[in-house]
């Protein structure tokens, strides 16, 4: 076990809550790789949206497509005058393609979050889980919501009259992350009417392959993000017949699409000392760069995977300063 992880020290809130979703997800998800979602949703804390305002944010939830339940919920910061044009960001959750939703109350404080600190309006999108829906629903789903804000979706009743679609990021955390980085690749065969997306926010991205990394071995005993569990969630995400090895877990492995003709913009890659995922995504990192993208990447040694989601923790305040610098650094070159 790694020293740094040994010596970890946690609010006992946090480490409760860490026990729990562990317990939890590990209950709920099958050995035959099917999910207990009855009790999966029981366990799920969901949250309203805030009809009124709550610490300066309000929001409210779209329907994109009713049957297959697509819809997002849409924050905005309520205090800010109408004159000032705000960033847009689409947001994709984590939860290893299984589990979780906007609603879920982790998710929609951290989006409340996001809204009230970087001063934007943000849409957390709520797409199909595995293993019900495999592989690649979650991405269909996802750029649907795009398409739906690019098109019809952009003048529909309560979108903030000053949010601007000239400056538009895709984000997400863990599987989040992961479906962010193939928005890019599907808006490479996409032409958006309205949107500009100038951004990509990959925190902690959940990407993998058959290797087994160092940091897969020496962080064995990390919270929620162990062999066992990822392997699991991959086996759920991929269609049968398919390994690790897919070029929608390896990034840049031997399966993989070159991304070297893609039109990417600024990248930020969030990642923690302390997640056995590190090596993969460092090595997302260094694919990018090496593909000729314009990417950054931040670490914070102390950090376990989804850190982010915890406020008592010191990381966070930083983490939350690093993504507004970097919107704001976008926002800006993108106006000059």
């Amino acid at each position: 076990m790694s020293d740094a992880l040994s010596a970890l020290r946690l609010p006992w809130k946090v480490k409760m809550m860490l026990t729990a979703i562990a317990v939890g997800t590990d209950i709920c998800g099958r050995p035959d790789v099917s999910v207990n979602r009855f009790l999966a949703n029981l366990m799920d804390f969901k949250s309203p949206p805030l009809k009124k305002p709550k610490n300066g944010v309000k929001s409210f939830d779209v329907t994109v497509d009713a049957s297959r339940n697509l819809w997002f919920r849409l924050y905005f910061p309520s205090s800010e005058s109408t004159s000032e044009s705000l960033p847009l960001i689409f947001y994709f959750h984590g939860g290893g393609f299984v589990y979780m939703a906007p609603d879920s109350k982790l998710l929609d404080d951290f989006c409340q979050s996001l809204a009230r600190e970087i001063h934007a309006v943000v849409i957390s999108v709520n797409y199909r889980l595995a293993p019900e829906n495999k592989c690649p629903c979650q991405y269909e789903d996802s750029f649907d919501v795009l398409k739906f804000i690019d098109g019809e979706g952009s003048s529909f009743e309560g979108l903030p009259a000053n949010v601007d679609l000239k400056r538009c990021f895709v984000a997400g955390d863990s599987a989040g992350g992961n479906i962010a980085h193939h928005m890019i690749l599907k808006s490479g065969d996409h032409e958006f009417r309205k949107l500009e997306i100038i951004g990509l926010i990959a925190i902690q991205p959940f990407f993998g392959g058959e290797e087994r990394t160092e940091s897969d071995i020496r962080l064995i005993k990390a919270p929620l993000s162990t062999i066992d569990r990822t392997d699991w969630y991959w086996k759920a995400f991929l269609p049968e017949g398919f390994d690790r090895d897919h070029p929608s877990v390896n990034i840049f492995g031997p399966k993989s699409v070159d991304i070297s003709n893609v039109r990417f913009p600024a990248i930020k890659v969030v990642v923690g000392g302390l997640d056995p995922l590190i090596d993969w995504q460092k090595r997302y990192y260094e694919g990018l760069k090496k593909s000729g993208k314009e990417a950054y990447l931040t670490e914070y040694p102390n950090a376990f995977h989804s850190f982010y989601g915890f406020p008592e923790l010191p990381e966070w305040s930083e983490f939350i300063k690093d993504v507004a610098d970097f919107i704001a650094a976008q926002c800006k070159k993108q106006s000059s």
